[in-house]
């Protein structure tokens, strides 16, 4: 069987339970999930066990530490999937909801009602709790998914889905046995055949790095919702509340720098800068990063003993590092911060912290991102953390979804019209 034959039923089994899934209740799709999140609270040693043979895969293919640590499952973590699909059961059904209703002059009853979107690709790298949250918001919203995981997490992705196809089927015996669906194979030619199956497959969603993000959107002929990267930024302007920007940076930056909603660039005004950066510098050792600065910058820095500097080069400014590494360029007011963020930044998430609300509103206004901040972590842009549970992914597109995408981004709407036998003249 070539890989294309693969592909390709992968995709007709996903198109039948897409309908399927289309037709059960919001009680049943909740009590598939609840089901699964029990199964991923009971004995996690098979689980970690898989996890454990993925994570030696990563070795042997040379993942950097924070790519490891993206990858590595613990106890805590699959608790956190559990309650990611527990959330998931406990938000409303976005399917069947009446977005906009209307009669007209001859009768006509017309419904713009939510419907799914039908089947969902989506391709990712490391991170085995994508598997468990793009599922939950697939089900949720009615829609089936074919994952596509890195080959360094097949074992993790694989034995996730397996248990909560089992655990739902086990609670709800109409539930489709395809509706979830992992890539069994690691063969590059997948990809390209999966998102040639315009006659089954309606969206794909990348997330990972630009590579894998550029190469789907090449190569695809489904329709892609996507980020090519988080360049994010935090402007520290002249009225900053000094503790507090400290506190926001060092979140940003360090709480975990592999993902795409970390600070890759810290902005400060000059006025402020050198105060600032010495407060910093502590939390910049402790953690080892290394700085890639501007000579004013790394002029304030100078005396950090153990901490790695270099000048920065404009394709650092434009670069997610996914590490311990952070830009750092001194500008004059927010009018300078707002246009770096123009030249380099990805659209993804920004933030201005300063006490000004006048400066804040002019950021808010001039920095054209999927979210922009006052006051607070770029680490929020996350669907869990906007309350929308977990999210299937971040989208900087302008059109259709943008930022975390949940379970309203995942549906589409149809057309309802009601008559008494109207004909049009």
């Amino acid at each position: 069987m070539t890989v294309l034959d693969q592909m390709t039923r992968l995709g007709m089994q996903a198109k039948v339970a897409s309908r399927q899934l289309s037709q059960m209740s919001a009680a049943e799709k909740n009590a598939a999930l609840l089901a699964m999140a029990e199964s991923l609270e009971g004995p996690t040693a098979p689980l970690l066990e898989a996890n454990a043979r993925d994570l030696e895969v990563g070795r042997q293919l040379g993942l950097s530490a924070a790519m490891l640590d993206r990858l590595a499952l613990t106890e805590a973590r699959v608790a956190a999937m559990a309650r990611g699909l527990r959330d998931v059961a406990a938000l409303p059904d976005p399917v069947g909801r009446i977005l906009d209703q209307r009669t007209r002059p001859n009768g006509l009853r017309i419904e713009k009602v939510s419907s799914p979107i039908g089947v969902v690709v989506i391709i990712y790298e490391s991170r085995p709790n994508v598997t468990s949250d793009a599922a939950s918001l697939c089900l949720k919203s009615g829609n089936a998914c074919i994952l596509r995981g890195g080959k360094e997490a097949l074992h993790s992705n694989q034995w996730i889905a397996q248990a909560m196809i089992e655990a739902a089927r086990r609670r709800v015996p109409s539930f489709p046995e395809h509706a979830i669906q992992v890539v069994p194979i690691a063969d590059r030619e997948a990809i390209p055949a999966l998102l040639s199956l315009t006659q089954y497959v309606d969206l794909c969603m990348p997330r990972g790095g630009e590579g894998l993000i550029r190469a789907v959107t090449e190569c695809s002929k489904v329709p892609v919702i996507k980020h090519y990267k988080g360049v994010c930024h935090v402007f520290v302007d002249r009225d900053a509340e000094m503790e507090m920007a400290e506190r926001i940076v060092i979140n940003a930056k360090c709480q975990r720098p592999s993902t795409c909603n970390a600070m890759e660039t810290l902005l400060v005004d000059r006025s402020v800068a050198a105060r600032f950066l010495r407060l910093i510098l502590p939390g910049l050792v402790q953690y080892k990063v290394e700085v890639r600065g501007d000579s004013e910058s790394l002029a304030a820095l100078a005396a950090g003993p153990g901490l790695k500097t270099v000048i920065a080069t404009e394709a650092d400014y434009a670069t997610e590092h996914n590490d311990f590494v952070l830009n750092i360029r001194v500008v004059d007011g927010v009018l300078e911060a707002a246009a770096h963020i123009a030249q380099f930044g990805s659209a993804h998430s920004d933030c201005i912290v300063t006490a000004n609300a006048s400066t804040a509103r002019r950021f808010l206004s001039e920095v054209d991102s999927a979210a922009v901040y006052w006051n607070a972590s770029t680490r929020f842009t996350d669907g869990g953390e906007f309350g929308m549970g977990a999210e299937i992914g971040i989208s900087t597109d302008k059109v259709g979804a943008r930022g975390p995408m949940g379970l309203e981004e995942l549906t589409t709407y149809r057309w309802l019209v009601y008559g008494n036998g109207q004909v049009r003249a």
